[in-house]
């Protein structure tokens, strides 16, 4: 008589132990992926960006700032009076003034 651990295994069976086995290495190659571009994005260094205010940016009587926002060429105070103040980043000169109501 033939032992039925010396039979080989049915063929659904190693059609299923390649499916785990793939599927494996694709989850290994994956995690491996996004480890790798975390570690590529998380080294470089942010862009710089200068902070320094102009000396020339005055708020016009009466405004209190409630928020200071630094873009390329604008700089953007929300006063607690809600007022947009705009102002050119280069001058100082107060560009525009938006109401918020």
């Amino acid at each position: 008589m033939t032992d039925p651990q010396d039979a080989p295994p049915p063929p659904e069976l190693r059609f299923l132990k390649l499916l785990v086995t793939t599927l494996t290495a694709v989850l290994i190659i994956g995690l491996v992926a996004i480890l790798s571009l975390l570690a590529i994005r998380l080294a470089t260094p942010p862009p710089q960006v200068s902070l320094e205010l102009p000396a020339a940016i005055t708020l016009p009587d009466g405004a209190e700032a409630q928020a200071v926002t630094l873009a390329a060429d604008w700089v953007i105070i929300l006063t607690t009076g809600d007022e947009v103040l705009l102002f050119d980043r280069a001058s100082g000169a107060l560009a525009n003034r938006l109401p918020l109501h």
